[in-house]
């Protein structure tokens, strides 16, 4: 009996963590909610004076971007501020001929009488925190805004940002991430599903109690001063961007998030992009936890409430792992659940499953409302779009739970950045970009396996018991199922 207490506690211990996390998403629910109502009161620079108006240095961070360097740079030439108040730096690790691209396309802009810079290093030291850093060196603006390669602001963006700086306390405002490929594909879809429960339900619901939020590694801005202060970038975690922000909120500076700034950009078009980004984030949160864990506890200006909030924040991809060992001890479950009578009020706590899932189900309709609109039609369609990310997001649960151990462990491993792409419709080809690894990754196998392992489980509803088989986890593996064979497949035979 020892094999079955073990797992029934292993199996209780992931449910209750996960509805834990579900009460603090609903906690974020009200919290976004109420925060809709506020009017924002915010002080701002006037920028009708001129005298008002800051200096500001856009840093793009890039590396073997070929595809998309000419987008990128056409947009931000296009940015609107006063010339004399503005410089760009162009953050260059490539190793490739984009280098040679990048450098004809800075050229170009520099004769039109824009100040930007083409900035090099002889190596990749710190990865993306040390070209950040390296370009700290010589900005000269008062305030950095970073963009990945792949982002394109619109042309108001520093207008439409610059001026909550002038809260002395303000040291970083971000903007919310658009999706210019959302429809591209069911993968698209789903990240663009999962990152705006992110930028709606989360950012707002934490940002509007004064919780700490994580500036996202692109679309916003620092202060050069907020920088310096809590310590710089540093290289140490895979997500650079959440351990700055949590160095400087615990430094008590404030964080101004913008929902109504939408900045866009492309979300990767194949899976083994979407797995290496996914591995990058979840390795990197978990490390941030083992990094600020201790900090945030013992920090004497963070309030309890606050300080729950950023350790359910750090640990969010940790539920993950929750996830895989809910799905994964389901099935011994089922069994036990069916051959020891004794132990079946044992089997109540699964019901904190159907909780959490409903509770999430709750505060995506929002988040999808929001984007979407409401109405029938809208919310059966926002059925079959939750389930679809239900599903596929526990299909990555393997692959994210294997990033997350790496990153609780400690296991260093390099900076894998996500090819970008320049895809927008269906008709735009990506089979030709020569970023794409064509080699699936050895969890894939594992993946395959799993896809068995659940298609018994539904198997086993038929059979257990005498009672004529016990359906209760049937949706549960046929959702599994689906997801681990999306992943699998996708995997294995078209990337994409």
């Amino acid at each position: 009996m020892i094999l079955e207490y073990s797992i029934i506690l292993i199996y209780s211990i992931a449910l209750l963590l996960i509805f834990m996390y579900a009460l603090a998403q609903l906690n974020l629910l009200f919290n976004y909610l109420k925060a809709r109502k506020m009017p924002d009161t915010s002080e701002k620079y006037d920028f009708s004076n001129i005298e008002e108006i800051p200096f500001v240095t856009i840093q793009l961070p890039v590396y073997n971007e070929l595809y998309v360097m000419k987008r990128l740079l056409k947009n931000i030439a296009r940015i609107s501020y006063p010339t004399d108040k503005l410089e760009i730096q162009v953050l260059d690790d490539s190793t490739d001929e984009s280098v040679e691209i990048t450098a004809k396309y800075i050229k170009q802009i520099q004769e039109k009488g824009i100040d930007i810079q083409h900035i090099r290093r002889d190596n990749r030291q710190g990865f993306k925190a040390g070209a950040l850093k390296e370009g700290l060196k010589t900005a000269k603006g008062n305030f950095i805004a970073i963009f990945d390669a792949d982002f394109l602001p619109q042309k108001e963006w520093l207008l439409q940002t610059v001026p909550y700086f002038k809260n002395a306390e303000i040291g970083v405002v971000q903007t919310r991430w658009g999706h210019i490929n959302r429809s591209y594909s069911t993968l698209t879809k789903i990240q663009a599903f999962a990152l705006d429960a992110h930028f709606t339900l989360e950012q707002v619901g934490r940002n509007s109690q004064g919780h700490f939020i994580n500036f996202n590694g692109t679309a916003g801005l620092w202060r050069k001063e907020c920088i310096y202060d809590a310590g710089n970038w540093e290289g140490d975690t895979l997500t650079e961007d959440l351990d700055l922000s949590y160095r400087a909120q615990l430094r008590n500076w404030k964080f101004k998030y913008l929902e109504h700034v939408e900045t866009p950009a492309e979300l990767p078009v194949i899976i083994s992009a979407a797995r290496s980004q996914q591995f990058r984030w979840n390795k990197g949160g978990a490390e941030n936890f083992q990094k600020m864990m201790k900090r945030v506890l013992q920090s004497e200006n963070v309030s309890v409430k606050t300080k729950i909030h950023s350790i359910l924040h750090l640990l969010n991809s940790s539920m993950f792992t929750c996830i895989f060992l809910v799905a994964i001890l389901s099935i011994p479950m089922l069994y036990i659940k069916n051959e020891y009578a004794h132990l079946k009020v044992y089997f109540y706590v699964m019901s904190f499953f159907i909780v959490s899932s409903i509770i999430f189900f709750v505060c995506y309709w929002y988040m999808y409302k929001n984007s979407y609109g409401g109405g029938l039609k809208n919310f059966f369609k926002y059925i079959a779009a939750f389930f679809t990310f239900f599903s596929i997001a526990m299909g990555f649960s393997l692959h994210n739970t294997i990033a997350v151990l790496e990153g609780h462990f400690g296991k260093k491993s390099e900076f894998v950045r996500t090819p970008k792409f320049n895809i927008k419709t269906a008709k735009d080809g990506w089979k030709k970009n020569k970023y794409i690894t064509n080699k699936p990754s050895v969890h894939v196998i594992l993946e395959g396996l799993l896809v068995l392992y659940f298609i018994f489980g539904m198997y086993s509803a038929f059979i257990v018991g005498n009672q004529g088989g016990d359906f209760g986890l049937f949706p549960f593996h046929f959702m599994l199922t689906i997801g681990f064979s999306y992943v699998f497949f996708k995997s294995v035979f078209s990337k994409a």
